[in-house]
């Protein structure tokens, strides 16, 4: 489930500030809900939400649908804080009350953030955490293409990090490619075959690729 600003078409999921009531959230959200949670699923990812607002709205409305169990995830301007602007360690505590949010995290953020939100969310919430960054292209609303150039490092190398973080939902979003997650399966692997079955035992869910 993609956020509201993403129907509008113009950048909003990496902006927020929509100006719409919980209300009008939860009219958009409710039937799309609906639909999801008759369709088998075994869970459900509300992905680049780019405030609180409307992770909150989303977390009320699984109250609706008590068999269904989600994820929420983030879009992020920075190492700190949503895309509104809000602190992301604040938005795990939020959301930590809530028992049908399975786990809480970023996702279409640039992933050299990751680690550094990963950390500041750890410090607020038991759940488990996810990342799934993009390429570190940037979204130009406008001519509704990707921008610029990829991170410089190795999408795989920052992984290990996200995963040292207490990342232990890890993929990739917008402009990854399937090579990025080969190499994070590469990855995976060999810490199974260093670390035994520490990789999984130290971790809060097993480790598991988006």
């Amino acid at each position: 489930m993609g956020p509201y600003g993403a129907m509008l078409a113009d950048g909003s999921e990496y902006r927020g500030l929509y100006g719409l009531s919980d209300q009008s959230l939860a009219a958009f959200h409710r039937p799309r809900l609906e639909v999801l949670a008759q369709s088998g699923a075994d869970l459900l990812a509300c992905e680049t939400i780019p405030c609180l607002r409307e992770a909150l709205v989303l977390a009320q409305l699984l109250g609706e649908f008590p068999a269904v169990t989600a994820w929420i995830s983030f879009s992020c301007r920075d190492g700190a804080h949503n895309s509104e602007g809000e602190e992301i360690s604040a938005c795990a505590a939020a959301l930590q009350q809530h028992p049908q949010i399975a786990a809480v995290g970023v996702n279409c953020t640039r992933p050299e953030y990751a680690r550094d939100l990963l950390l500041r969310m750890r410090e607020r919430t038991d759940k488990p955490l996810l990342a799934y960054p993009n390429s570190g292209e940037s979204y130009d609303a406008v001519a509704k293409r990707w921008t610029g150039a990829p991170c410089g490092t190795a999408f795989a190398q920052q992984a290990a990090s996200w995963y040292q973080a207490g990342a232990r939902l890890i993929g990739g979003c917008c402009r990854t490619t399937p090579d990025d997650m080969r190499a994070i399966s590469a990855l995976r692997a060999q810490c199974s075959e260093k670390c035994g079955s520490r990789f999984s035992k130290n971790a809060r869910t097993p480790s598991t690729q988006s």
